[in-house]
């Protein structure tokens, strides 16, 4: 076996991953599927790399799609407690799976969580810890994509990565189109020209302004994370770099 070959790539990655995705198309959480998820992320940390994770809410509720008399502001704050369940969860699945891990919360909620700073949160990676954060970035009007690529940055992630169902970025519905092209490379702009909907364009243009790599991969695909962390080209790569 060639050891160097399984040594990471990306020393610190984000891991952005749907609420929906720990449902196991159920609303709600489904045990077997976040615990699925939970050794995927154990082996990955176990190449040696840090690994943080964001995970929206949409499996328990999904704010942008409120009932019109809910107020905006109302229905994202619940959208962001539907995250604090779910990094819950995934903390303590990631723990029964042999992981340590911690999870830090952008909202104030004593006794549950430890409210988030960008030091302890890097201070628990570097001691081997999983991090899971929660909250969003504590604001309304903000996603989960937008939460996810400022955590990257304030712990130094060396790319962001967003887990899907899909083998990456298409310039179409695969699952619809059955001549749906995948890109293996594309730039930010190209993204945000061609509304490709990776993730919402604040998110795409805050990794464009700071130089976040994104990379899309598909989760279900078992060994795909760990593949990533190793540098293999799974999935689409978005940066600033020529499009393919």
């Amino acid at each position: 076996m060639n050891l160097e070959h399984n040594q990471p790539n990306h020393i610190r990655v984000l891991v952005k991953l749907s609420g929906e995705a720990l449902g196991g198309g159920k609303q709600g959480i489904d045990p077997s599927t976040a615990f699925s998820f939970a050794l995927e992320v154990k082996a990955a940390a176990a190449t040696g790399a840090s690994v943080a994770l964001v995970i929206g809410g949409g499996n328990i509720f999904r704010g942008i799609h409120a009932d019109a008399r809910i107020d905006r502001v109302a229905a994202d704050q619940m959208g962001m407690l539907a995250t604090m369940i779910n990094a819950l969860a995934v903390k303590q699945f990631l723990i029964a799976a042999g992981q340590p891990a911690e999870a830090f919360s952008a909202l104030n909620v004593t006794g549950v969580f430890p409210i988030y700073s960008a030091q302890s949160a890097r201070a628990c990676l570097d001691d081997g810890k999983v991090v899971v954060f929660a909250g969003g970035t504590g604001n309304p009007y903000f996603s989960t994509d937008t939460a996810a690529v400022l955590r990257a940055l304030e712990i130094k992630a060396d790319v962001m990565i967003k887990a899907t169902k899909v083998d990456g970025v298409f310039d179409k519905d695969p699952k619809i189109f059955k001549d749906a092209a995948k890109f293996v490379q594309l730039s930010y702009d190209r993204v945000l020209n061609m509304n490709l909907k990776v993730m919402d364009a604040a998110a795409i243009a805050l990794c464009r302004d700071s130089s976040m790599p994104v990379r899309v991969i598909n989760l279900t695909e078992p060994g795909n994370l760990i593949r990533t962390i190793q540098g293999q080209n799974v999935g689409t790569l978005i940066t600033k770099g020529d499009e393919s």
